[in-house]
């Protein structure tokens, strides 16, 4: 099997990751099989025959909207909306609806996204306080149009079933949050939060077709959706949510991402295997800077004497990072580690890396890209060139799953 090759002068040989003792159960044989579709239809509940409710732009300065050639440039001030119109007299008022003009709503925060932008359904303005949210309430199948491209990429063709499973998993999503952020006057967030939506400006026929051939498809588990979390790069086993200190699902669980040949369905990608240095001097900055995000009760120190991991999970991503200083140990766990060492605004791709030290200077090499919960992005894009389906995609990366289609 070709694995990643990790260093492990700083911790005994027992915490090496666990390597992937099987292969995945569909081959390139069995992907071409006809599978009968388990998808259960049922009428969808009178609480999510509703629009989605998107939070686009929460809490910001102002944003801009143009209609009809003319740009309103609108901002907040004490609960009350400030609409300036170039020519006209600024408007207070308390909110603003905006309907589709020729199609689209263009809203945006800056001129350059604005040239841009492209939302379906209406955007509901208000004054927070002296910041401005901007909520599109838009139909669920819109909705997905506009996250399909930047969730998985605008794939070809030949990676169809990867569209259509990312579909499902995003779909299953948004509705498991219906509600969630009542008290925010929104259902979802259009950032990283939740999940990346930005409209139709990156839509494509391909990625609309993947929506539509999965309309109204959902995941569920024992009647319940699903927490349909998925990543971009696992690195050949994926993990469950115990990465996050929590308990694990039946259907988010480390599962081995084997091709037949041994190696990982994720190996195209530039994450497959990664590294990163740091300086000591640089280290003992960032931790203190970090220490907040990562959960971790950094002391004040000078030097580093060692990083020890005290435990993997079963994947073989770090559970525990023992840190000992001059002045003290400390620890950081699970998936937060990876903001123990965030520089430049950017946090390790993974907790799946090994540690090795070079006098003044700390190597780490590690693979994958993200918390590694769920569906393997590149993972199931290999798996659909290869024939798979996106039934044999979703089952494999949640298993036990039933998948259900609302209809209305």
């Amino acid at each position: 099997m070709a694995t990643l090759s990790f260093a492990t002068s700083s911790f005994a040989a027992n915490n090496d990751p666990i390597e992937a003792s099987s292969v995945s159960e569909y081959s390139n044989e069995t992907a071409e099989t006809p599978v009968e579709s388990p998808i259960v239809t049922q009428k969808i509940s009178r609480g999510l025959d509703r629009p989605l409710q998107v939070g686009v732009f929460i809490g910001v300065p102002s944003v801009l909207v143009r209609q009809k050639n003319e740009d309103m440039h609108i901002t907040a001030s004490r609960g009350k909306l400030k609409i300036r119109t170039k020519g006209k007299r600024q408007q207070s008022t308390d909110k603003r609806v905006f309907k589709p003009v020729n199609g689209c709503i263009a809203i945006a925060t800056d001129k350059a996204s604005l040239n841009k932008a492209c939302y379906e359904g209406e955007f509901i303005v208000t004054a927070n306080g002296n910041k401005v949210n901007a909520v599109n309430v838009i139909d669920m199948e819109d909705y997905l149009r506009g996250v399909l491209p930047y969730e998985i990429g605008r794939l070809d063709i030949s990676k169809f079933e990867a569209l259509k499973a990312q579909a499902v998993a995003a779909r299953t999503y948004a509705y498991k949050h219906f509600g969630s952020r009542k008290s925010h006057g929104f259902d979802i967030y259009a950032d990283t939060r939740d999940q990346v939506y930005k409209g139709l400006q990156s839509a494509s026929d391909v990625t609309d077709k993947a929506v539509r051939e999965t309309d109204g498809v959902v995941m569920t588990y024992n009647g319940e959706f699903i927490t349909a979390y998925y990543h971009s790069t696992c690195g050949g086993e994926t993990e469950g949510v115990v990465t996050w200190g929590r308990p694990d699902h039946p259907y988010l669980q480390n599962k081995p991402d084997i091709r037949p040949d041994g190696t990982p369905w994720c190996k195209e990608s530039s994450y497959s295997e990664w590294t990163r240095e740091f300086e000591e001097s640089e280290l003992r900055d960032l931790f203190q800077t970090n220490a907040k995000e990562a959960k971790a009760s950094v002391p004040s120190f000078w030097s580093i004497h060692s990083m020890n991991i005290l435990d993997t999970l079963k994947s073989g991503r770090i559970h525990t990072l023992e840190i000992t200083t001059n002045n003290g140990p400390f620890i950081a766990k699970g998936d937060k580690i990876r903001w123990l060492f965030k520089r430049g605004g950017t946090i390790l791709p993974s907790s799946f890396f090994r540690i090795s030290r070079n006098g003044d200077k700390w190597i780490l090499k590690g693979k994958g890209f993200g918390h590694g919960v769920g569906l393997c992005q590149i993972g199931a894009r290999a798996r659909a060139q290869a024939g798979q389906s996106y039934i044999q995609i979703l089952t494999h990366y949640y298993p036990g799953i039933t998948l259900e289609k609302f209809e209305k």
